[in-house]
């Protein structure tokens, strides 16, 4: 009792202060447990969603595809579907993202992925180095003969561009001053000289851009080369329909002219010249690239799903073959990633994007017989009312099972998600996601060394005959019952990323850890079989071979773009690179989402 006397002391005023306190102290006692009774409440609400499939809103979903009238009178398509199996696991995934939410504790192996992301940010020191010593300011780089070389007579930083952001999110700070340095005093687009628009503008603009952004977007002169380059590509959008040639002049005469242009190429610029045109305030860039999605949006198309040509005379879709893979990937992945750039205030891109992920489902997406490995093939004969369906898959379809999980979640973890906003679509996705991640790693882990090649075949049942088709048995990864076939001419590696990237995307959006481990285990077979150790990593022409394969005198700049960067974000925190504020070009380089207002 002397105690409180004491404390609150004689007079009114204090007795007030201190009552004052109190009171407070009680009201934000009380809001802290409240909220936490509150979050404890959801957490276990979101819990009990988690087991929830929802069968008629899926149901409803496969009887709308199979009603909506075929492209091809006498082509059923593949009629693929997720299972209940997988739509169990799917609420077992999203119960322990919630689970971890919960318990809000770091993982107990941070020390191990931080050790791990050390080491790939010493396999990019080991790949710039050995560049810096060889072939500084050279586009290309050859480890083997210590050389470079350029594809313009003075060259267009296309190497160095492109790694920039990559020395950035690795913290190789001296290595990213002295490429920055370099492109500042020495880089000049005004020169003579025909460059590929599409290569160029995701290699270099779209790396400029992203220096630009996370350099603190206070560095002007990347910005003023970023605006240079631009406006001289910008000379190929002049034709008729706006549908660019695939090659673009860096001192432009007369007017371009385009007759056949590669489906993916024409359609992968928008990203950086939307961007572009933001930081500058210069709006035709913007027009240039949206001219070219009108004529896409109204040529048409097969249940959604685009041949891999366009006639830039007509303005339609031209060739019988319709991929995800070559000429026809990255269509697809900037259909989404346009809608989620500006905040998905653009809704025909969403809108085109989950048409072609419709046709995607019906007529290419498969499981094999053995291995039960869901992949998605290819259409020949297009064009035919009884196309031919090929089980070919190139690695570079690898990047739908990221695309398909980003689209569902819009970058969001499970964590963040009540499951009743996924609908049964988003399930769907993310179902077929994990399945064809997991494909991706069966083209590395049943090879010998662990790395994949450049592109598969499949085993399958012809559905003309309910037979097996032939095939090689000498083209097997696996004996005796694989599924997996990889033909002599296709069993080079080029270190791509698409199957990282991927699982990126998979780990930032369910927290499973079996992703990350599956990119430790590719980037343990890249160190022990693309790595010289003078320097600078390899293609290799046959990743089949139980000894040394023979290796190509070419490091990619995409491997340092793009597969080391993914890898290095694999093994970081997913919030370095939120997904929800970021979208990434198809050279993974990161633009931040914007509004145009």
């Amino acid at each position: 009792m002397h105690f409180w006397r004491r404390l609150i002391g004689r007079g009114r005023g204090r007795r007030q202060a201190v009552l004052a306190v109190f009171l407070v102290a009680a009201i934000l006692f009380l809001g802290r447990h409240t909220v936490r009774r509150q979050s404890v409440s959801e957490a276990e609400s979101w819990l009990r969603d988690a087991d929830r499939i929802p069968k008629d809103e899926y149901n409803k979903l496969l009887l709308e595809r199979a009603d909506r009238k075929s492209a091809w009178p006498n082509y059923a398509g593949s009629k693929w579907r997720a299972t209940s199996e997988q739509q169990r696991e799917l609420n077992q995934v999203v119960k322990a993202a919630l689970l971890r939410r919960s318990k809000r504790a770091a993982p107990d192996n941070e020390l191990l992925w931080a050790q791990r992301r050390l080491q790939v940010k010493a396999a990019t020191k080991h790949a710039w180095d050995a560049y810096a010593r060889d072939a500084f300011g050279s586009d290309e780089y050859h480890p083997l003969s210590h050389r470079g070389e350029n594809m313009t007579q003075a060259g267009v930083g296309y190497f160095i561009a492109d790694v920039l952001d990559t020395l950035i999110l690795t913290g190789l700070t001296d290595e990213y001053k002295r490429g920055r340095d370099y492109l500042a005093s020495s880089l000049t687009f005004d020169q003579p000289g025909d460059v590929s628009l599409f290569e160029t503008t995701i290699r270099v603009l779209g790396g400029l851009l992203s220096a630009y952004h996370w350099s603190g977007e206070t560095d002007a002169k990347l910005l003023q080369l970023a605006d240079e380059l631009g406006s001289r590509l910008a000379w190929s959008f002049d034709t008729e329909t706006g549908i660019p040639p695939e090659t673009a002049q860096l001192r432009p005469s007369g007017k371009p002219h385009a007759f056949l242009s590669s489906t993916a190429e024409v359609a992968t610029l928008q990203l950086e010249f939307k961007y572009l045109a933001k930081l500058t305030g210069k709006q035709e860039y913007r027009k240039y690239v949206d001219r070219i999605m009108d004529v896409m949006f109204k040529a048409p198309k097969y249940d959604g799903l685009a041949p891999i040509y366009m006639d830039a005379t007509s303005g339609k879709f031209s060739g019988s073959e319709i991929r995800l893979g070559s000429r026809g990937d990255s269509y697809y992945e900037y259909l989404l990633k346009q809608w989620l750039q500006t905040r998905q205030s653009e809704p025909a891109f969403h809108a085109e994007y989950e048409a072609a992920m419709e046709g995607v489902k019906k007529y290419l997406v498969t499981v094999s017989p053995n291995q039960k490995l869901t992949y998605v093939g290819e259409i020949q004969q297009a064009t035919t009312d009884t196309p031919h369906f090929n089980p070919k898959m190139d690695h570079l379809v690898c990047f739908l099972a990221g695309n398909l999980a980003l689209g569902a979640t819009k970058g969001r973890a499970l964590s963040n998600i009540p499951p009743t906003q996924l609908s049964a679509r988003d399930r769907e996705d993310l179902i077929l996601a994990r399945e064809l991640a997991d494909t991706c790693m069966h083209m590395y882990l049943d090879t010998k060394t662990g790395l994949s090649p450049e592109l598969v075949y499949f085993r399958h049942i012809d559905p003309a005959t309910g037979k097996e088709a032939e095939f090689n048995k000498d083209d097997q990864l696996v004996l005796p019952e694989g599924d997996i076939l990889a033909r002599s001419g296709d069993r080079h590696s080029l270190l791509r990323p698409e199957t990282v990237e991927s699982l990126f995307v998979l780990w930032s959006i369910t927290g499973e850890e079996k992703w990350r481990e599956y990119g430790w285990r590719i980037f343990t077979a890249i160190e022990k079989w693309a790595k010289l150790p003078e320097g600078g990593y390899t293609s290799l022409r046959d990743i089949t071979t139980a000894v040394l394969p023979p290796r190509e005198d070419k490091m990619e700049t995409f491997f340092v773009s793009e597969t080391l960067k993914y890898l290095y974000l694999l093994f970081s925190d997913p919030g370095s690179v939120p997904l929800t504020h970021y979208v990434f070009n198809t050279e993974a380089h990161p633009l931040p989402q914007f509004t145009w207002n």
